[in-house]
């Protein structure tokens, strides 16, 4: 990886081993979701998917609980991939992204329940990991 030439932390990237990816992996043969998140709980994508299937069915209840769980379950691989609560964690990085989903599905559910502080926060914590997770 480069030198961060601006001074800030170095950007965070969850390993290529990361269950997110055999989350990926399981969805693309075929296999159902909620046996993937399921068999893989600590797969954040997992939970971010069915965060967004939860809000597009109009249940924003479950959408903020799927949210959460991946939300978490992502910062605690982050820390334990050396991120201290701050700095870029680059939305181009596939094992990143099932994180980035879950906060920003986490943000939505929250608007949908009336935590409107609650979603700003996330969104804000989203475009300063990367603003190119809006894109996922």
């Amino acid at each position: 990886m480069a030198e961060n030439l601006l001074g800030g932390p170095a950007p965070t990237l969850l390993p290529a081993d990361h269950p997110d990816v055999a989350a990926r992996a399981a969805l693309a043969a075929g296999e159902d979701l909620r046996t993937v998140a399921a068999r893989l709980p600590a797969a954040s994508y997992a939970w971010g998917l069915l965060a967004r299937e939860a809000l597009a069915a109009d249940d924003p209840v479950a959408a903020y609980a799927f949210a959460r769980t991946g939300y978490h379950r992502g910062l605690d691989a982050l820390r334990r991939s050396g991120w201290k609560g701050h700095g870029p964690i680059p939305a181009d990085h596939e094992p990143n992204q099932g994180f980035l989903i879950a906060l920003l599905a986490l943000a939505d559910a929250a608007e949908a329940i009336g935590e409107a502080e609650e979603a700003q926060r996330c969104r804000t914590f989203a475009d300063d990991s990367d603003p190119a997770a809006r894109n996922l």
